[in-house]
C-alpha cells in the first residue's frame, strides 16, 4: 500500500480516536470510575507508605477489637490492623487482574487473529477448542486450573488468564472477519504485501478498541476470581493479605467482628463496580453507531 493511501488511514484512524476521547470525557459517571481506579492503584503501589501498621504482624491483646481512634477499621481475630491488611490486599487483587487480564490477552488475540484472517481449518481447530473451553462456566474452570496447579497468587493469575482467553479469542477474530474486509485491507493486499503486515499494521489497530474495553471489563471479573480462589484457599496464602483470604477468615466472625467482612468486601465492591462503569464508558466511547 503507498504512502498516499496509508494518509486517508492514518487521518480517520485519528479522528476516531478524538471523538472517542471526546465522548468518554462526557461522561461523568465513566470519569469517576476512572478517579476510584486510580485511588485504589496509588493505595496499592504505596501501600508500605500508607499501612499505619504491619499488615501480617499479630497483637494478642488487641484481638477483634471494633474501630477507633487507633485502629480506623478494626482489627482482626489476631489483632492485625485491618486497614493495613485492606491496603495491602489491593496489591494482591489489582495484580492478579492486570496480569491475568495480560495473560488472557497475550494467548487469546493472536489466535483470534490467526483464526479470523486465515479462517479455513485453522479457523475450525481454534474455534473448536475455544467453544471446549467455553463450555466450562469461567470460575469453574478457573478453580479447577487453580486446584491442578497448586494454591499461590502467581497459580491463581495463570488459571485465570487461562479461563478468560476464550472471550479474547472470539471478540478478537469476530473483529478481523470485520475489519479484513475493509477496502485499506484489500489494497494491502492487493499491493502485494506480507500477511504479517497486513495483520500488524492494519487489522490488530483497527481491532484494538473492542478488545480494549474487553481487557478492561475482564479485570472486574479477575478481581472477583482471584478474591474468589483466595476465599477457597487456591490463592494468596496466610498470612500475606488478600481480600478474599480476609473474607474467609470474617466468616466465622460475622457476629462478634462484623467489621472483619465488611471492609474487605466493601474494597472488592467498590473496585469491581468501578472497572465495570469504566468499560462500560469505554465502550460507549469507542461504539461507531453513536
Amino acid at each position: 500500500m503507498s504512502v498516499q493511501g496509508l494518509e486517508p488511514l492514518k487521518a480517520r484512524r485519528f479522528k476516531i480516536q478524538n471523538r472517542a476521547l471526546r465522548r468518554f470525557l462526557s461522561r461523568p459517571v465513566a470519569l469517576i470510575a476512572g478517579l476510584v481506579i486510580l485511588f485504589f492503584v496509588i493505595i496499592a503501589v504505596f501501600a508500605p507508605q500508607l499501612a499505619p501498621y504491619d499488615p501480617a504482624k499479630p497483637d494478642f491483646v488487641s484481638v477483634r477489637k471494633p474501630p477507633s481512634d487507633t485502629y480506623l477499621l478494626g482489627t482482626d481475630e489476631n489483632g492485625r490492623d485491618i486497614l493495613s491488611r485492606v491496603i495491602y490486599g489491593a496489591r494482591a487483587s489489582l495484580v492478579a487482574g492486570v496480569i491475568s487480564v495480560f495473560i488472557a490477552v497475550l494467548l487469546g488475540v493472536p489466535f483470534g487473529l490467526i483464526s479470523g484472517y486465515y479462517s479455513g481449518f485453522l479457523d475450525e481447530v481454534i474455534m473448536r477448542f475455544t467453544d471446549a473451553l467455553l463450555a466450562f462456566p469461567f470460575l469453574i474452570l478457573a478453580v479447577a486450573l487453580a486446584a491442578a496447579l497448586g494454591p499461590s497468587l502467581t497459580n491463581a493469575m495463570i488459571a485465570i488468564g487461562i479461563a478468560s482467553t476464550p472471550a479474547f479469542i472470539r471478540l478478537t477474530r469476530g473483529q478481523v472477519l470485520s475489519v479484513k474486509a475493509e477496502e485499506f485491507v484489500q489494497a494491502a493486499k492487493a499491493s502485494g504485501a506480507r500477511d504479517w503486515r497486513i495483520i500488524l499494521l492494519y487489522v490488530l489497530p483497527n481491532s484494538f478498541a473492542p478488545i480494549l474495553v474487553q481487557a478492561t471489563v475482564t479485570i472486574a471479573g479477575a478481581i472477583i476470581a482471584e478474591s474468589s480462589l483466595s476465599f477457597l484457599g487456591l490463592g494468596v496464602q496466610p498470612p500475606t493479605p488478600s481480600w478474599g483470604g480476609m473474607l474467609n477468615v470474617a466468616k466465622n466472625y460475622m457476629n462478634q467482628a462484623p467489621w472483619m467482612a465488611v471492609w474487605p468486601g466493601l474494597s472488592i465492591f467498590v473496585t469491581v463496580l468501578a472497572f465495570n462503569l469504566f468499560g462500560d464508558g469505554l465502550r460507549d466511547a469507542f461504539d461507531p453507531r453513536d
